[in-house]
C-alpha cells in the first residue's frame, strides 16, 4: 500500500475498491471504511461483479463482468479527461506519458465502456463525478484484479486513475493493494519473488547480484526464476526435480488441480513443512513439522508495510520447530555435504544465527528499505513503515510524496483485453472464486477451528434465481459444476449476490475445490493464473433441496 489504514479511512474524502471483498477478506480495514462512510460521510464505490456486504454501503455499486475491469476504468478516465476533471498540475510536473493515455482512453467513452463491462453509462458518469469531486481518494484493489491474464495491466490501470487524479502522494490517496495473507508483504520483502533479492533488488543487476555474493560467499544466476505455477509444471517435465514446500498448500490452491496432482505425484522428492498435516503434506516424501506464529520470535510486515514484532508467547508443541531454525539446520548440512567451502570474508555464510536480531542485522546490511529497522526500535514503540533506510529515519507512511521513486510516474496506456477463455455454447456460463469471511485461504489452518467449522461447515456455490430455474437447481440442493479441466459437486445457493450468467464458489474445501475448474493460463509477465475467468456448465445433482 502506498498509504496507511488510518491515513485512508481518516483523510480520504473517496474510497474506491476494485477487486476487494474487503469485509470479508480484510475484514478490519473494511469494519474502517464503514465508519468512514458512516461518521465522516465518505463517498464509496464499489466495482465487483457480485452483490458483495461492502456493496450496501456504496454511494455506487458497479457490477463489470470478469475480466473487463481495464475497459471499466479506461471509460471512467475518459469521463474524467472528457469533463476538465483530471489533475493537471500533478500530470504536467510528475508524469510522463500523458498523451498516449488520453489518446487510449478516448476509445472508451461510456457508451463502449458500458458496451464491454455490462455496467450502464449513467453507472460509470456518476463514479467518475464522485472520483473527481471528493478528492483526495483511496483506491483499493486485491485479487481481483491481479488474478488475471490481464493483471499487470490491471494494475497499471489503477494507478493511472489515481495519478489522473492527482491522488498518489497525498494524505487519503494511494493505490493501495490488500494483502490475502499476514505476512506475505515481509515475504516479498525479504526476496520470496522470483525477479528480486531482499529489499525488491533485481536478481539482473551486476551490482546487487555481487552484492548478494560477497555477503553469501555464492555463484548466483543472473536469471530470474520461476512462479509456483511454473514450478510444478518444471517438477513434472523438467528441470525440477525436488520441490520444497513451506507454508503453501498447493494441492488447494492452484488452478487445474488435477494437473497439479500429477504434477507433484511425478515429482521426485516432494518435501512439505507446515503446521499441519494436509493435502500437499499427504503426497510428500518427508513432512517436516513447523511452529505457529505464537511459538517464536519475529517480526511480521503487514499490508501497509508496517513492520510488527511478534513475540513467543509458548514453547513449539509436540515436535515442532520454528521455521527459521529448520531451513537454518537443513542449510547447514547441506553445506557440510559440499566440498566447496564458502569465501572467509562472506560474512553471512555460515548460517550462523544466535537470535532473531542476528537475522535482523543482515537485513539491515542488504536490504536498504530496511535499514533502520531494529527490534530496539520496535521494542520503544516506533511505528516504523519501510522504506526507513537509516536508524534515525522515522518510517515513510506515505510513498512517492513530492516525487515517484523512478522520478516521475509513467502513464501506461493499455487496452481492453478478454479473458483467456470466455462461455460459449457447451459452458454457457461464467464462474469466478473467492473466499467467504468464516474460512482463511486453503483451509489449512480454520478447519481447525470448531466454530469457524461450524459457522461454514461445506462448501456453497452461489448462482442466480434466473440460472436456477433454467438448469432446475434447487436452494440446498447438490449442483454439479464442470469446466474443461474437471468438475466438482457442491450446495447451491440461490442468491441475487450473482447476477445471471455467473457463478462463484471457492476453494476452501477439499472434495469441493473450485480450483479443479479454474484456468491455468498465466498473465505473461507477473505470471499469475486467471482465477477469476473460467467457462462452467452446470446440472442438479439431486433434489433434496432446503425450502
Amino acid at each position: 500500500m502506498t498509504n496507511s489504514i488510518q491515513d485512508i479511512t481518516e483523510e480520504s474524502n473517496c474510497i474506491f475498491i476494485i477487486g476487494s471483498n474487503t469485509t470479508e477478506q480484510h475484514p478490519v480495514i473494511g469494519i474502517k471504511v464503514r465508519a468512514a462512510k458512516r461518521r465522516r460521510g465518505t463517498k464509496l464505490i464499489v466495482a465487483d461483479p457480485r452483490h458483495i456486504d461492502i456493496a450496501d454501503y456504496a454511494d455506487v455499486h458497479l457490477q463489470p463482468e470478469p475480466g473487463t475491469d481495464i475497459a471499466l476504468l479506461n471509460g471512467l478516465m475518459h469521463v474524467i479527461i472528457r469533463e476538465g476533471w483530471h489533475d493537471d498540475t500533478f500530470i504536467a510536473e510528475r508524469t510522463e506519458g500523458f498523451a498516449a493515455l488520453k489518446e487510449t482512453v478516448e476509445r472508451y467513452p461510456p457508451e463502449v465502456a458500458s458496451g464491454i463491462t455490462g455496467v450502464p453509462v449513467e453507472e460509470i458518469e456518476e463514479a467518475a463525478r464522485l472520483l473527481a469531486e471528493n478528492r483526495p481518494g483511496a483506491l483499493l484493489y486485491c485479487m481481483g484484479i491481479t488474478q488475471h491474464v490481464t493483471g499487470v495491466d490491471n494494475v497499471m490501470s489503477v494507478a493511472n486513475l489515481q495519478m489522473l487524479l492527482g491522488n498518489v502522494g497525498v494524505p487519503g490517496g494511494g493505490v493501495n493493494p490488500l494483502r490475502g495473507q499476514n505476512n506475505v508483504q515481509g515475504a516479498c520483502d525479504m526476496g520470496s519473488l522470483p525477479n528480486v533479492y531482499a529489499g525488491y533488488q533485481s536478481v539482473t543487476d551486476p551490482a546487487v547480484r555481487e552484492k548478494f555474493e560477497r555477503a553469501w560467499g555464492v555463484s548466483l544466476s543472473d536469471e530470474v526464476g520461476l512462479t509456483v505455477t511454473e514450478m510444478l509444471d518444471a517438477a513434472d517435465v523438467g528441470p525440477i526435480r525436488c520441490l520444497y514446500i513451506i507454508g503453501e498448500n498447493p494441492m488447494t490452491s492452484e488452478p487445474d488441480l488435477d494437473h497439479a496432482r500429477h504434477d507433484l505425484e511425478e515429482t521426485a522428492f516432494l518435501v512439505h513443512q507446515d503446521l499441519f498435516l494436509n493435502e500437499t503434506g499427504r503426497m510428500a516424501h518427508v513432512v517436516l513439522p513447523a511452529a505457529s506464529f505464537a511459538e517464536k520470535d519475529g517480526t511480521f510486515t503487514n499490508t501497509e508495510r508496517r513492520v510488527q514484532r511478534v513475540r513467543q508467547a509458548i514453547e513449539p508443541v509436540g515436535e515442532s520447530k520454528n521455521d527459521a531454525w529448520i531451513v537454518t539446520e537443513l542449510a547447514k548440512r547441506l553445506l557440510a555435504l559440499d566440498v566447496a567451502s564458502p569465501l572467509p570474508e562472506a560474512p553471512y555464510a555460515a548460517w550462523d544465527y544466535s537470535s532473531v536480531e542476528d537475522v535482523m542485522a543482515e537485513i539491515n546490511a542488504l536490504a536498504p528499505i530496511y535499514g533502520g529497522v531494529s527490534y530496539g526500535r520496535l521494542a520503544d514503540g516506533e511505528q516504523l513503515q519501510w522504506p526507513v533506510p537509516t536508524e534515525e529515519h522515522p518510517g515513510t507512511p506515505i510513498l512517492h510524496v513530492g516525487r515517484f521513486s523512478r522520478g516521475v510516474g509513467r502513464f501506461a496506456a493499455v487496452d481492453h483485453r478478454p479473458p483467456a477463455e470466455l462461455p460459449d455454447e457447451e459452458y454457457p456460463l461464467m464462474l469466478t472464486t473467492g473466499c467467504v469471511l468464516y474460512h482463511w485461504h486453503s483451509g489449512t489452518l480454520t478447519h481447525h477451528a470448531e466454530n469457524l467449522e461450524a459457522m461454514y461447515p461445506e462448501a456453497k456455490v452461489e448462482i442466480s434465481p434466473e440460472d436456477a430455474r433454467e438448469h432446475g437447481i434447487a436452494h440446498g440442493g447438490r449442483v454439479r459444476i464442470a469446466s474443461r479441466r474437471g468438475e466438482i459437486v457442491a450446495k447451491a445457493e440461490v442468491t441475487d449476490r450473482v447476477p445471471a450468467g455467473l457463478i462463484f464458489a471457492t476453494f476452501h474445501f477439499e472434495d469441493s475445490d473450485v480450483n479443479y475448474l479454474t484456468n491455468s493460463a498465466l498473465d505473461p509477465v507477473a505470471k499469475i493464473p486467471e482465477f477469476k475467468v473460467s467457462a462452467v456448465k452446470v446440472a442438479a445433482v439431486d433434489g433434496d433441496a432446503e425450502e
